[in-house]
Parts: structure tokens; C-alpha cells; sequence
């Protein structure tokens, strides 16, 4: 049977009545009205239970074409005020053309029936009844296992529709497993639990085309400086799949510690790691590594070098300025550390720790590092000084930067060794090294992506882009997750304060940084370094920030912070539900009284300007 609100008002009214006769009014709860395109909290009664609707549901219709769907969708979306009851012990799925990928996609399933779940608060007061629902994943038939590359189709097309018996059919289709998930969790977002009724509702009817405008949307997580458990990194990468980041960029190892398991150098992290439990072996890579994967995220490792290295190099005689006293004098925080290029022996060693992570995460971009190198810590080693006289070089800045060059050179054969020769892109961050001229004598744009920290604002940019170089943009002074806090090292705030709220990093403009080389950019990162944060912080530093991020990578909006913000509040819930420890926006009060919190409320849009002053009329007349 087919409801319309009227229809469903009514046999609710029927239902309210017997509900009035059999308890106090104590027992009255609140709804929802939407009124000049806004949802208007009201008190139940008799005489408005037929109009009143959960805030779910009225979220989903009222004032906006998106609904509460974040990120905010490229394409068409079309949703129709039509809610069905779904019973959720009879939702099917059928793969169509995923016999290869049996195991990807039950792992998929099972993850969105957890996300139902997560949204009933009690499955005991559950009305009972309601739909029977079919999911239909249409993909071809891939050769070989699902993997994300820049070149992967993230598109999907979702189409919800009921037949005459009112059995709701959601077909999803797409290029890929990828685009598929992506469709999946559009879908999951539809679905909603009606706290009025005590019942899942879906959109009766609804379609929607989506693609990504990015190609690189991630997360990066140190994990060197301090430790991770697995659970907490799943937990990032849960909510990276629920707003459909699809890169995780794993800084695993620094000169703080080595908590990588390296198999044919074990001696790295056991002289490096904090402990012996606070190490990642090679079945927890594995974990996450797939991990990832089912929620469409590839896992990508960074090695960073030559500098940032330390702890697990004793005894090796493979690096200069290992804790270093006073440690500002060769690094910008302790321990320092780097590795030193004319040591033939380091580059077996570096083959090996490629090795495994080429191995274990099978990368179809490679994060080599290259930031923050002292000449000065290089300059400090009277074996380096004398390699270097030794190959007629002097001991000027532009030396060290040959013998920079030279380490890139060395550990890039070693790479491309490891890779079987199939010429992986590398990722470098900004540095010494990308400035004139060494980018031009050094870095090739033909194999080189570089990632930008500096402020978006930096001229160096431009210079950059203009050579021809894809940039992945993580400017800290809007992508910084871990700015704004005490300072460390010294007094007063960390170097990067003042904090970073969600809206500046909604509004992080790529296009503006990258001026008329938008087409180079793949995309951006948001960044956790975490010398002040741990797995007990992380996700209230992530969480809603990053999902601001999200939707500027997904959709890019023409619109700023203002137009999303009520849908990221009852977005922010959703992470909350699904596990995550997002930090809080606003009190709840705002949650529950849409667009009553801004500060210029009163002034935006004659449609609740002349609801107030009607409002104010009929009190002064009464």
C-alpha cells in the first residue's frame, strides 16, 4: 500500500487518540513541521500528530533539493515526498556482474546493515512491519580484484522506485565496485529512522547521478609520533567512507619512532617502536589494508626521507644528527635525524623497507616524503663533508642540495626496483627541493605529484604549476587538523595556532590556490601530525572537519559554509551514530531549531523574515 503524508496522517491521528486515552500527557513528544522551508519544531497533539513528522524525515523534503545528503551530489537529484516502512530482516541484495568480488561486496552489505542499525535507539519498541526492500548492484563483470587508481570511474546512478505491491527497488549502477559502494552509501543516507512512528523509512522514490569532482580526497594520520591502535585507525577510515573520502595517506614511521614491521629488518622497529605492542606486523597492514578497500579508500604508505628519520636506525652508522643537542639547530623538532645519502649500504636497507610496503599496501601512488631536509644536520658529519670534497663538490647550500638530488635519484632506482619497474607515481612534499632550480635539475612532472603544505596563499604554487606538476593541496594554514593548542616545546600555542574551524576549511578554495592550473590538481588532503594528539583525541580532531572537506573535494560548492551547515549538523549526528567521537558544533538546541542560531537569522531570506514578523503580529494582537 502506497502513503501519502495525508493518508499516513490520518491512520497516525487514529493511533494517537488510542495512544492519548492510555497514558498522561506526560507522555507527549515533539515533532516536526516544515514551515517556509524550514523545520519548525512543534509540541505533538491531537490536532497537529497528522502534519508532525520526525526530523529525519522532515530534513529529507524540506528546503533544500539535496535533503540531508552529504557530500552534496555533482548531478541530478530527484526525491519525492514519499516515505515506505521498511522492514529491515527483508532487505535483499543482488549483485549483478560481481562474481569475482563475492567477498568485497557481502563485506559491503554487512557494513550498510550495521549502518541501519546504528540509527534505532532501542530495536525493542521497533514497529513492527513494513517493506520488503531490494538492493540491486549492476557493475561489470571486473577481471581482477577491485583497486582504486586516478584513473578509477567513481560515478554511480541510484534509482529508488516501488512496484504495485509496494516492494521498494533500489538499483545502483556503475562502472565499478567503487562507484558502486558510493551509490550504497548515498543510499544508506535515504533511509532514516522515524522516531514518531518507531519505524526505518525510506524514500519511496528517488534518483539521483553522482560523480566526484577530485580524484584525490583524503586523510593523512602520523602514526610515528605517537601510536594508533588498529581499531582507531578503522575508525577514521569508517568515517572517511561515510562522507566518501577515498584516500588515507598513512604517515607510519618518523624519527620519533618506527612502529612498522619491516621482515627483512626486524631490528627497525624493534630498536623503534615505543613498544613491542605498539607495533604494526604485517597481518594488522593487511587489516586495514583491506579494510579500506571494502569502503572504497586506498591505504597509501609514506616513507618519509632522507630527513625524519631516527629511532630504529642505531647501530647502522646510516644517519647524521640522530638526537642532536641543541635540536634546533638541525631540525624543527626533536629527536633529529637524517639519513645520510653516501652510505651505499642505507639504499639496500631503504630497498627493503620499500619492499615491504610495496608488498603489503600494493600502492598505485607512492608517498616518498622529502620534506623538512637540514642542510645544516648534512653539514654537521665530517664523513659527509668528506664524501662530498671527495667528489669535488663544495660545502655551499646548492652542494647539499646535489646531495639531496643524489639520495632522490639513488632511492627512486630502488623504488622502481621493488615496483618491477612499473614507474609508480611519487608524491614529495613541498621543500628545498621544489624551489628554482632544483625542481628543474632534480624532479621530473612527468613522475613527480607534489604536495603543497604551505599556505595557499604561497606564490611558490603557481611556480610549480606552471611546470607542469598534479599537486595535491594540504595547505595548513586551512588543512592543518592539529593546529590551534599549547605550545610543546615552548610556551604560549603550537606553531601552526589559531585552531581551524570547519568553515574555513569548507570554503578552502582549490581553484583559488591553483589560479588558472585548477586541472593540475588531483585533489587535497586534510592533515593529522600528531605530537599532541593520540587515538583518545583523534576522532573529535577529525570529525566534522573533515567532512567538510569532503564536500569541497566531492562537489566543490558554489556556495559557502552557510548553505551547509544545518545539513552538517544533523550530518554530525550520523558520525555520532555510526561510532564516531565528533566533536560538537552547537549545542542540541540549534540542532532541533533550524536556522535559529545564526547570528543574522532574522535577516536571511524574506521567507523567515515574514514568518517572524507574523509570528510577532499575532503575539502583540493576542
Amino acid at each position: 500500500m502506497k502513503w501519502t503524508r495525508t493518508a499516513l496522517g490520518v491512520a497516525l491521528l487514529l493511533a494517537l487518540v488510542s495512544h492519548l486515552a492510555a497514558h498522561s500527557s506526560d507522555d507527549l513528544v515533539y515533532g516536526y513541521e516544515c514551515r517556509s522551508g524550514f523545520c519548525q519544531k512543534v509540541e505533538l497533539s491531537e490536532e497537529n500528530y497528522a502534519k508532525a513528522i520526525s526530523l529525519p524525515v522532515c530534513r529529507l523534503f524540506c528546503g533544500s533539493s539535496i535533503g540531508t545528503l552529504w557530500p552534496k551530489p555533482t548531478g541530478t537529484v530527484r526525491l519525492d515526498t514519499l516515505m515506505r516502512q521498511v522492514d529491515i530482516s527483508f532487505i535483499d541484495f543482488n549483485f549483478n556482474g560481481t562474481a569475482r568480488q563475492q567477498k568485497l561486496w557481502r563485506a559491503a552489505e554487512e557494513r550498510f546493515m550495521d549502518m541501519l542499525e546504528a540509527q534505532i535507539p532501542d530495536r525493542k519498541v521497533l514497529a513492527r512491519g513494513g517493506y520488503r526492500m531490494s538492493v540491486n548492484i549492476n557493475t561489470p563483470d571486473e577481471p581482477t580484484p577491485a583497486r582504486l587508481t586516478l584513473d578509477t570511474d567513481e560515478s554511480y546512478t541510484l534509482e529508488i522506485d516501488t512496484d504495485a505491491s509496494g516492494h521498494v527497488l533500489a538499483n545502483i549502477t556503475a562502472a565499478n565496485f567503487f562507484g558502486a559502494r558510493h551509490g550504497l552509501e548515498t543510499l544508506a543516507q535515504l533511509i532514516v529512522y522515524d522516531d514518531i512512528r518507531r519505524e526505518v523509512q525510506v524514500t519511496a522514490n528517488a534518483t539521483i547521478n553522482d560523480a566526484p569532482l577530485y580524484k584525490w580526497r583524503g586523510l593523512l594520520l602520523d602514526t610515528s609520533r605517537n601510536y594508533y591502535s588498529v581499531k582507531s585507525i578503522k575508525r577514521t577510515l569508517e568515517g572517511m567512507a561515510l562522507v566518501k573520502l577515498n584516500t588515507f595517506h598513512w604517515h607510519i614511521t618518523d624519527s620519533h619512532s618506527f612502529p612498522l614491521e619491516v621482515k627483512k629488518r626486524p631490528e627497525l622497529h624493534k630498536l623503534g617502536a615505543y613498544s613491542q605492542r605498539q607495533v604494526y606486523t604485517r597481518r594488522d597492514v593487511a587489516e586495514v589494508v583491506e579494510y579500506g578497500r571494502v569502503r572504497g579508500i586506498r591505504v597509501m604508505p609514506e616513507f618519509d626521507a632522507p630527513a625524519h628519520v631516527g629511532e630504529g636506525w642505531q647501530h647502522k652508522n646510516m644517519t647524521a644528527c640522530f638526537n642532536a643537542q641543541p635540536w634546533k639547530s638541525f631540525c624543527v623538532e626533536p629527536p633529529c635525524g637524517q639519513l645520510d645519502p653516501t652510505v651505499n649500504e642505507m639504499y639496500d636497507v631503504l630497498e627493503d623497507i620499500y619492499g615491504t610496503m610495496f608488498d603489503q599496501f600494493n600502492p598505485d601512488v607512492f608517498h616518498m616524503g622529502g620534506d623538512e631536509v637540514s642542510t645544516s644536520c648534512w653539514n654537521s658529519s665530517q664523513p659527509i663533508q668528506q664524501w662530498m670534497k671527495k667528489q669535488g663538490w663544495g660545502l655551499e647550500t646548492a652542494d647539499f642540495m646535489r646531495l639531496w638530488g643524489h639520495f632522490q635519484t639513488e632511492a627512486l632506482g630502488r623504488v622502481d626496483k621493488v615496483a618491477n619497474g612499473t614507474h609508480t607515481p611519487i608524491i614529495l612534499w613541498t621543500s628545498g627541493l621544489t624551489e628554482e632550480p632544483f625542481i628543474d635539475e632534480y624532479l621530473n612532472p612527468e613522475r613527480y605529484i607534489i604536495q603543497i603544505w604551505t599556505t595557499g596563499a604561497d606564490p611558490k604554487v603557481k611556480k610549480i604549476l606552471e611546470r607542469g606538476y598534479k599537486i595535491i593541496v594540504s595547505n595548513y594554514d586551512a588543512l592543518y587538523l592539529d593546529c590551534g593548542g599549547a605550545g610543546w616545546v615552548t610556551d604560549g600555542n603550537n606553531w601552526c595556532s589559531p585552531y581551524i574551524g570547519w568553515q574555513k576549511v569548507y570554503d578552502n578554495s582549490l581553484k583559488s590556490i591553483a589560479g588558472d592550473y585548477e586541472h593540475h590538481v588531483l585533489g587535497a588532503e586534510g592533515a593529522i601530525w600528531s605530537e599532541q594528539i593520540d587515538e583518545h583525541t583523534l576522532d573529535n580532531r577529525f570529525w566534522p572537519r573533515a567532512s567538510a572537506l569532503a564536500e569541497r573535494l566531492w562537489s566543490n560548492p558554489a556556495e559557502g559554509w552557510r548553505q551547509a551547515e544545518s545539513r552538517l549538523l544533523l550530518h554530525r549526528q550520523r558520525l555520532v551514530d555510526n561510532g564516531l567521537g565528533a566533536e560538537a558544533m552547537q549545542p542540541q538546541w540549534c540542532l532541533q531549531n533550524e536556522h535559529e542560531c545564526p547570528i543574522d537569522a532574522c535577516s536571511r531570506g524574506s521567507g523567515r523574515l515574514g514568518l517572524i514578523v507574523l509570528l510577532l503580529l499575532t503575539t502583540l494582537s493576542a
